[in-house]
């Protein structure tokens, strides 16, 4: 149950940073990298106990599931971070020149990235 809610919040964060604009590629870049790399990575350690790998290789198993709940808490944790950062953005202007502003994540933009942060 915690794999396949992992898979469907990490989808669902992976959809949710893809649809957004990225005013900041190289934050929004890390933060979609730490997505999909852990939803693949979540996909593999599943599929090790359904395909019943677990019993033929020799690891600590709980130690393994620790390590790799506790990297991703962390990678996570600094995408949450990065992503808010992003977001909170929302207020400053963009300057194209003297007379025209834009912001630089329109209302719709600040809502996605909001649930992204999420």
């Amino acid at each position: 149950i915690v794999f396949l809610s992992l898979q469907l919040f990490g989808t669902i964060v992976w959809v949710l940073v893809a649809s957004t604009r990225v005013p900041l590629p190289l934050l929004q870049g890390w933060v979609m990298f730490v997505a999909v790399t852990a939803w693949f990575l979540s996909i593999v350690f599943l599929c090790v106990f359904l395909f019943g790998y677990a019993n033929r290789i020799a690891v600590n198993w709980n130690q393994t599931d620790f390590l790799f709940h506790g990297a991703t808490f962390v990678f996570y944790f600094g995408a949450f971070l990065l992503q808010a950062g992003t977001t909170s953005l929302h207020h400053f202007p963009r300057k194209f020149n003297s007379t025209t502003h834009d912001k630089i994540l329109p209302d719709h933009e600040y809502n996605i990235s909001i649930a992204a942060s999420v």
